[in-house]
């Protein structure tokens, strides 16, 4: 049995790995509250009954996590059972929080340094004991774009959980360079440029204003670019993409206020 230990407020970064996971070992395998308890259920006997089958623990630490009693009483009942070997746990830590003080000799797991993707290969290698796991699609992002529009387009690019250490995207819209200009609000140590009629794998045609900020992309240090229109044009954002390298470009989630 694989038991998730989180907080609620961190279901959006660890529900997708639970149904990873579950689809690898099956969800009777996996213990994660929202499937694992029902209605009717008792929570402290669930929970009993989930620790108790339990061979590997992850502990998902994060400052969430860390005020939470119910994750703190999880986790000491889990380090109890792994004193007798019955238990591994495994801390994957999920942003810049430390360790609690009786863990820190434990090898843990750097969500906030590495990333959802190498984090969860890693778990599954560890509850494995092989390298079978293959990536599959994950509707998860990691990065935001929010956009808000006045007179001029303020588009905010967010890192929401970890460290983004390529700062690379493209702001992709059908205005032409005579209708805005633009402006890195948040660095000046940054190339950019307009590229016209770029072809994206859908057959859609766009304009794309280049940004390469050099830096990572945190949570604390987002990338702020501000569009101003010119000639009395309206500007639209179209969609934000990400680039991992020069060649993958991928489309990330917006907020439009």
């Amino acid at each position: 049995m694989i038991f998730l230990s989180h907080n609620k407020n961190d279901k959006p970064i660890v529900e997708p790995i639970a149904i990873r996971l579950s689809s690898i070992y099956g969800a009777d395998n996996v213990f994660y509250d929202s499937w694992s308890i029902q209605p009717g259920d008792g929570i402290i006997d669930k929970m009993n009954e989930g620790l108790e089958k339990a061979s590997y623990f992850f502990l998902f630490v994060s400052a969430n996590s860390l005020s939470s009693s119910m994750v703190k009483l999880e986790w000491q009942n889990a380090l109890m059972k792994a004193t007798q070997g019955n238990c591994k746990i495994i801390p994957i830590r999920l942003d810049a929080s430390l360790m609690p003080s009786i863990l820190m000799q434990t090898l843990y797991l750097d969500m906030y340094t590495n990333g959802i993707e190498v984090v969860l290969k890693q778990i599954v290698d560890i509850a494995s004991g092989n390298n079978t796991f293959k990536p599959r699609y994950n509707n998860f992002s990691n990065v935001e774009a929010e956009i808000k529009a006045n007179e001029s387009i303020e588009i905010t690019i967010q890192a929401k959980y970890f460290m983004e250490p390529t700062s690379m995207y493209l702001i992709c819209t059908k205005n032409t360079e005579e209708e805005l200009s633009y402006k890195v609000t948040s660095d000046s140590v940054m190339e950019s440029g307009f590229n016209k009629n770029i072809k994206l794998n859908n057959g859609e045609t766009y304009n794309g204003i280049f940004i390469n900020v050099f830096r990572a992309t945190t949570p604390q240090n987002p990338v702020i670019i501000k569009l101003t229109p010119k000639n009395n044009a309206n500007i639209c954002v179209e969609f934000v993409m990400k680039g991992e390298n020069n060649h993958d470009f991928h489309s990330i989630p917006i907020k439009r206020h």
